[in-house]
Formats: structure tokens, sequence, C-alpha cells
């Protein structure tokens, strides 16, 4: 057999298990009809029984969107917390904002400002935590909305399980905005409501950037956040899972704390550049090496590198089909580099079932429209991510990891009627 028809078979091959693998991750919480109990929050919250830090990290964000965020962290049920607004030195608006607020509050609400002359957030993450006081540290971004009885449950999730940081789930809600943030809001969903929970039962979890509790002696313990990493939150994770520390991921969609997705195509390439090229830090680390076993290895392995060659995958398998057809191979091959296309249009299918159940959800009327955008973005999408995890290696080779930050602009703040009215 020729060479080329060889390269082809191999590299569809490579295509399909890739394609395959996401798919099962990505659906995995579908498969047990029971899953869905068991990945959520206890039944009933009961007593509580420990107390919150809670960092709410800032920088150049509007007042209008700082003020949201603390007004829902201070809407919890729960008696016990602290909320310590974390701002840099450097950026004046900000800090005067914040410290505004925590006048108005001064029961709840303290100000942390970060005075390191490199500015990011798990430099700000690491001044606030020597501020904290109580039995656990939460991180909550700038623009996150919590639901109001997320403390409580969270508490019973601690209690109930013994686990020693347990994530919770965040879900981008403002789909309607335009085409890649539709696709953007369907990919939190996927993440928080099934992925993580596969990564649960394999060992490995990468954990999200907000609304991920942790004890806080444990992370005093460690040193608390990786200052140099672009993706501080995976590195925790993969350290607290290479120490054999038990991580608990819930769902509930009554439960996620709401955000918003990037406000154009450029946010969004800079967004998915910052969490690749942090990946790549992470896997460059080596600290997963050091898993137990070597199941959990392969996972953390397959975990950092997926999502850039997923990535690529978008762009490689129409690549693929046109070399089948266009390049006179013999009729096994031609159907051999088809086979990534039947994962793909599984894909989609599943996820436009994962779109109406979005809705569902969470009080969205899903239409017609939502659907075709859905289907016909899937290429261009899959080029964005392309172009990220590209940019992210060339970053990486030049060592150029400065902190690119996502604007924030509230435009979730609209969409947050919707679920009231549920």
């Amino acid at each position: 057999m020729p060479i080329a028809s060889l390269l082809l078979i191999a590299f569809s091959i490579v295509l399909l298990a890739l394609s395959a693998s996401t798919l099962y991750v990505a659906t995995y919480a579908w498969w047990d009809p029971k899953r869905r109990d068991r990945t959520g929050y206890p039944a009933d919250p009961g007593s509580t029984g420990l107390s919150f830090s809670l960092i709410m990290p800032c920088r150049k964000e509007p007042e209008t969107v700082m003020r949201a965020t603390l007004d829902g962290l201070r809407a919890q049920t729960h008696p016990d917390f602290e909320i310590i607004v974390s701002v840099g030195h450097d950026d004046p608006e900000t800090v005067a904002v914040a410290e505004r607020l925590a006048a108005e509050h001064p029961d709840r609400v303290r100000v942390s400002i970060d005075r390191s002359e490199a500015k990011n957030k798990p430099r700000q993450l690491n001044t606030a935590l020597a501020d904290c006081t109580k039995d656990v540290v939460g991180v909550f971004d700038a623009e996150s909305i919590a639901a109001p009885a997320l403390l409580a449950n969270i508490d019973a999730s601690f209690r109930a399980t013994g686990a020693d940081a347990v994530q919770g789930a965040v879900q981008l809600v403002n789909y309607r905005d335009s085409w890649f943030a539709l696709r953007n809001c369907l990919e939190y969903f996927v993440w928080f409501r099934s992925r993580l929970h596969a990564h649960a039962q394999l060992g490995f979890i990468p954990l999200g950037g907000n609304t991920v509790f942790v004890r806080r002696h444990l992370l005093d313990a460690i040193g608390g956040w990786d200052e140099g990493c672009l993706a501080e939150d995976c590195e925790l994770g993969v350290r607290l899972s290479t120490e054999g520390h038990k991580i608990v991921v819930a769902y509930s969609p009554e439960l996620v704390t709401r955000e918003e997705a990037p406000d154009s195509v450029a946010a969004l390439v800079r967004q998915r550049t910052r969490w690749s090229l942090g990946f790549m830090q992470v896997y460059a680390k080596g600290v997963w090496r050091r898993l137990a076993t070597v199941r959990e290895r392969l996972t953390a392995r397959w975990t950092l590198t997926q999502q850039h060659f997923m990535a690529l995958t978008g762009i490689a398998i129409p690549v693929s089909i046109g070399l089948a057809i266009w390049g006179d191979f013999p009729l096994p091959v031609t159907l051999i580099a088809f086979l990534p296309l039947i994962t793909t249009l599984g894909t989609v299918a599943i996820e436009a079932c994962m779109l109406r159940e979005f809705g569902r959800d969470h009080g969205f009327a899903i239409s017609t429209r939502d659907y075709v955008r859905l289907v016909l973005s899937t290429p261009v999408y899959q080029a964005l991510l392309a172009v990220a995890a590209v940019r992210a290696y060339v970053k990486f080779r030049l060592g150029d990891f400065r902190w690119e930050k996502t604007d924030h602009s509230g435009s979730h703040l609209g969409y947050l009627g919707a679920e009231a009215a549920r």
C-alpha cells in the first residue's frame, strides 16, 4: 500500500479516537439515568457547619458589574461568610469602587490590595488568601452571579462527603448575544454538567476558575495558587489530585453561577489562548506525572493536551475528507477517511439535544434560529479554537506568558430575569 494511503489511514484513526473520546466525556452524565442524582448536591442542606471566605478578584471592572456580583454574594442564605474584594494597586478606579462597596457593607466586605509589580489573577488570590479567616475559601470572578442557596449547599456537600475541595458549576447565559456566545454557553453547560464529572470518576480534575471551594488550611499548606500560571485553577486541581486530596464536583441548574461570554471574536480568541497556554504550562510543569495510577496519568496527559488536538481536529477532518475525495485513493482508504465525520455529525446532533436541555434547565426559550446557528457555526467555531491553540503554542515557545484579561460588560445581567420568572 502506498505510503500516502497509510498516512491517511493513520491520520483518520487518530482523529476518530480524539473525537470519540471527547464525545464520551461530553455525554458521560447522560449514560446512566441515576448519574444525574449522583452528580448533584445533598438532597437536604440541613444545618450549616462551616464558614466561608469568598474572594472576588477584580481588575478594570465596571461598577455595575462589581455591584451585581457583590449583591449576589451578600444575598447568600448561609449565616457565616465574609467577602474579600481583591484589587491591584495600579488600578485606582477599581480600588475606589471596591472601597466604596466595602464602606457600604462593613459587616461583610473587606478590600485586599495586591501590590505586586506583575499583575495577574493568582497573585491577587494569594494576596487575598492572607486576609481570609474562615474555614473554606471560595473564588468568584468579578461578573459571577451566585445563587442565594449556593453556600448552604456547598457546606452540605463538604460535610456529607468529607471533601477537601468542592467544584460548583458555572454557566454562561448570554447565548443570544452572538453566534459564538451560543456555542460558548453550550460549552460551559457540557463542561460542568458532564465533563468534569467524568474527570472526577477518572481521578483527575482540572478545577474551574470560580465557584471552586477549598479548605483554607489546605490552601495555606500547599502555598495557594501558582502565580506564574495562566491556568491557576487547572494547576491547583492538578496539585490537589496528585497529592490525593478529595475533590467533589456538584451540579444543579438552580445553583449554577451565572456569567457572560466574551463580547467579541477577538476577546474569545484571547481568552482561549490564555487557557490553552495555561494548560501547556501545567503539562510542562509535570506535576501530573506523580499521580498514583497509570490510568490517572493517562487521563491527565489526555486532558492537558486534548483541547489543543481537538481544536485542530475541527480543521483536520475536512482536510482529511478533501484528500480522500480528490486524492485518488483506493475505495477502502477513502471510506476510512470518512470515519471521523461520523462522530463529528453525532456530536452536532447530541449538542442540539443538549441545547434544548440547557434552555429547559435555565428557563430560556430556545428557538429554531438558535438550533440553526448552533449547527452552522460548528466549523467556524472550531477554526477559532484552532487559531487560539496555535497562538498559544507560539506564545509558549516564545516564553510570552503575559496575562490577557477578558473584559466584562455585564451583558449577562439582562438574562437573569428569564430565570427569575420560572
